[in-house]
């Protein structure tokens, strides 16, 4: 496998965020469905979304993390948040959690899928 420069592709990511209406853009950069079309337990998508975007409550897709790249995010749950900055390392709650953009952001999301 070919290394993959994270800081390339968030810039990418992040010009066509800039671009749409939702202000977001993904792209996975490890796992998803492997050969024979079988899903991979391990996913890691690149996420960016624009100040004041983000992804609405969802589940948990199971144990996951989140590596901020660039920018500021809010993970909140519940009353409880969490923020992040380039560089940190946020645990995903097994329970239905929100994710901000408070600035232009990029964030690497790591899921280990519940079998």
């Amino acid at each position: 496998m070919e290394p993959i420069s994270l800081d390339v592709r968030a810039r990418e990511l992040l010009d066509r965020a800039a671009a749409t209406s939702s202000g977001r853009a993904a792209d996975t950069v490890h796992g998803g469905h492997g050969h024979g079309g079988h899903e991979q337990a391990l996913r890691q998508t690149l996420l960016a979304l624009t100040a004041g975007t983000g992804l609405a409550e969802h589940e948990s897709p199971g144990e996951a993390t989140l590596l901020v790249l660039r920018g500021h995010v809010r993970l909140s749950s519940g009353d409880a948040s969490w923020e992040g900055r380039a560089g940190d390392l946020l645990a995903i709650p097994g329970t239905r959690h929100a994710l901000d953009a408070v600035e232009d952001s990029a964030v690497l999301l790591t899921v280990v899928r519940r079998p």
